[in-house]
């Protein structure tokens, strides 16, 4: 079930989209992930490594600090950032996801 979401977020992101900002949270996202410091071009390539290797998503994520949780948060920060999508987005194409 984990790997769906993070399938649809992974999807979304290369697609462009994001989410629409609430009155309750409309201040700009940071460019990068909290948890393990990195950027949405590294968090777009782990992305891609994680959609070619699906059975080894969790050692990719342990590897980089992360947990499932904290990666979709990750990944919904920079949906809140158009020009954080657009780098995560063109990193995970160039990764070759």
């Amino acid at each position: 079930m984990r790997s769906t979401l993070i399938l649809m977020l992974l999807l979304a992101l290369a697609c462009g989209g994001h989410e629409e900002k609430t009155a309750a949270n409309s201040a700009p996202a940071p460019a990068v992930a909290s948890n393990a410091n990195l950027t949405p071009e590294q968090l777009g390539e782990l992305g891609a490594q994680m959609q070619r290797n699906p059975d080894q998503a969790q050692e990719l994520l342990a590897h980089h600090g992360l947990t499932p949780e904290s990666f979709e948060k990750a990944i919904r920060d920079i949906t809140e950032n158009p020009e954080a999508s657009k780098r995560y987005a063109a990193a995970y194409r160039r990764a070759g996801a």
